[in-house]
């Protein structure tokens, strides 16, 4: 009997090398913005494992922890549009 992936960790070590549409799925877009974001340089590129593409976890948590919040102290945050990341004016899939 094969085990599938999941029952090969145990619930207390999640994996660190992740799909792109995991990658995407983690920080709540599809794919397709996701390969945006990383032509535009706001998400990590994946790494290469055999030729297989693999997103590592962390990289993908750091750059979305990077991104701008919308909004200001200054000013409401329904009124203030966000600038300068690969979000803007980008079509979810």
């Amino acid at each position: 009997m094969k085990l599938q992936k999941h029952e090969v960790l145990p619930s207390s070590l999640p994996p660190i090398g992740i799909s792109r549409e995991q990658a995407a799925a983690l920080i709540g877009i599809g794919p397709t913005l996701y390969d945006k974001c990383v032509t535009a340089g706001t998400m990590p590129g994946p790494r290469v494992i055999g030729g297989r593409l693999v997103y590592d976890v962390e990289e993908v948590v750091r750059a979305f922890r990077a991104l701008p919040h919308k909004g200001s102290i200054f000013g409401d945050i329904d009124d203030e549009p966000v600038a300068g990341n690969a979000f803007d004016d980008a079509e979810e899939d």
